[in-house]
């Protein structure tokens, strides 16, 4: 295990922004460019698909893997190699010839992604103290990461109308190139302690099987459905895995997740409530740009600008966010940023298919996006509260898999209801209806995201680390940070 003087705080914060931008553009800026990828390249339609689930595996399924290593080889290294990874990745996605170079290159850049997002959020941890600083700095980092993932929808539109669906993946390289500038300069390499611990080998197998399956499972119920024998297989043998690997780390000297995070009510109520936040987000990104696409018939390019307003709604709630749990409990946010979340979404659920952007899409969006960074912006605080700064990331690689699980299977889950609903017709009216429905029950995730905040999370803020277990055993982590 490592441990890093703090370095430059700007500069630490910067660069993990930066990198959390390029993350969060990276799953949404492909959607908009499938039609014109599987035209380049001669993808079939089933396998189209793959060029977003196959990020959504290779990212989800090595989250707790990367979070783990950050803390037992050094964030700025893991960091720096997740990066490298995702760029040269990117830059083999823009020259790809054929589909499976495609997928092959996605697949890369989810690994890298699963090195550099729990890192970024570690150094940011481990070198702002808790309390207000630490606040305002995941409040511009959630910012960064919401607004990445709302404008990855224009410029993915933006790109593939006017520069060609390869840029989409080349957009990336310079920004990557940024972020490991900013790190290389300003964050210092650490030395490695006295005491080095080996990575949970087994715990690592069992929970990449288990996350990778279980996001398979679900991702591929868009063409297989929920009823089909192969969703069932795989979901029962993602829940085998993921039981025996609860087991595992009980008895694991070094685990690759300490359960006993999981007994603080901040870190356990911090990551059903990503999970939720993600759920409802992601699935109001998904419904909306299908309506305005198939339904108002709006193109890429202005649909990706619609977008706009959405991103700056989630800007301005992190500010507010940040301001208000700088001074008071992450609740304070959390808990009115879900109803305004689920006010909007039910404004969505509202939506005609004789509608437009002003009447049906604006208002909505700035409600909705507004409450949701009121929550994003909180919930990273709340989910590192308490954490000893050797097991950042470990909380940071856990926090990741429960917001990308959450977005996986919630979508999966709204879009089966939608399709439902809809049934075979391609009749704006009848998609229109399914695309309502769904909003609707995502205003209802984000109620559930409420009652947790409320019923769950503390009324006043941790000011120790989480407890560790009183009697130490062999090569297991002491409770006092490094």
């Amino acid at each position: 295990m490592y441990k890093n003087s703090r370095g430059r705080p700007g500069v630490v914060l910067a660069a993990a922004a930066v990198a959390q931008f390029v993350v969060a553009l990276d799953m949404s800026v492909v959607n908009v460019a499938l039609p014109a990828i599987r035209t380049a390249l001669g993808f079939a339609p089933l396998d189209l698909s793959w060029v977003v689930h196959v990020y959504a595996l290779t990212f989800g399924g090595f989250l707790l893997l990367g979070g783990r290593a950050c803390d037992l080889y050094g964030r700025r290294r893991m960091f720096v190699l997740g990066l490298t990874v995702f760029g040269l990745c990117s830059l083999a996605g823009g020259l790809a010839q054929d589909p499976w170079h495609l997928i092959a290159a996605r697949a890369g850049q989810g690994l890298g992604a699963a090195a550099a997002a729990p890192a970024a959020l570690a150094m940011l941890t481990t070198t702002f103290p808790e309390g207000p600083r630490r606040v305002r700095a995941l409040g511009v980092w959630s910012a960064v990461n919401a607004a990445g993932g709302a404008l990855g929808v224009l410029a993915g539109g933006l790109l593939t109308e006017y520069a060609g669906w390869r840029w989409i993946m080349l957009i990336n390289l310079p920004i990557v190139a940024v972020a490991l500038g900013l790190v290389l300069t300003g964050v210092p390499a650490g030395t490695p302690s006295a005491r080095r611990e080996g990575l949970d080998t087994w715990g690592a197998v069992l929970a990449t099987g288990g996350v990778g399956l279980l996001v398979l499972g679900v991702v591929r119920t868009d063409t297989l459905g929920w009823g089909s024998p192969v969703t069932w297989t795989t979901l029962t043998a993602a829940t085998v895995l993921l039981a025996a690997f609860v087991l595992a780390e009980a008895r694991a000297a070094a685990p690759l997740l300490r359960l006993g995070l999981l007994r603080s009510r901040w870190v356990a109520g911090a990551n059903v409530l990503v999970f939720l936040a993600a759920a409802g987000q992601f699935t109001a990104f998904y419904f909306v740009s299908l309506y305005m696409q198939q339904v108002l018939g709006m193109g890429a390019a202005a649909t990706g600008t619609a977008f706009l307003p959405f991103s700056l709604g989630l800007v301005a709630g992190t500010v507010v966010a940040t301001r208000l749990t700088a001074s008071r409990t992450p609740r304070a946010s959390l808990v009115p940023g879900a109803l305004l979340a689920a006010a909007g979404l039910a404004w969505f659920a509202l939506i005609s298919p004789d509608g437009s952007f002003l009447a049906d899409v604006l208002g909505p969006s700035l409600v909705t996006s507004v409450g949701a960074g009121l929550v994003l912006a909180p919930v990273a605080a709340a989910a590192t509260t308490g954490v000893a700064p050797r097991e950042a990331g470990m909380a940071g690689g856990l926090m990741n898999s429960s917001r990308q699980l959450g977005g996986c299977i919630g979508l999966a889950a709204l879009a089966t209801i939608a399709a439902h609903h809809t049934g075979t017709t391609a009749d704006p009216a009848a998609l229109n209806d399914g695309y309502a429905l769904g909003l609707a029950v995502a205003a209802a995730v984000f109620v559930l995201a409420a009652v947790v905040a409320v019923g769950v999370l503390p009324r006043r803020r941790a000011v120790t680390p989480v407890p560790r277990p009183t009697t130490p055993e062999p090569n297991r982590l002491e409770g006092t940070p490094s």
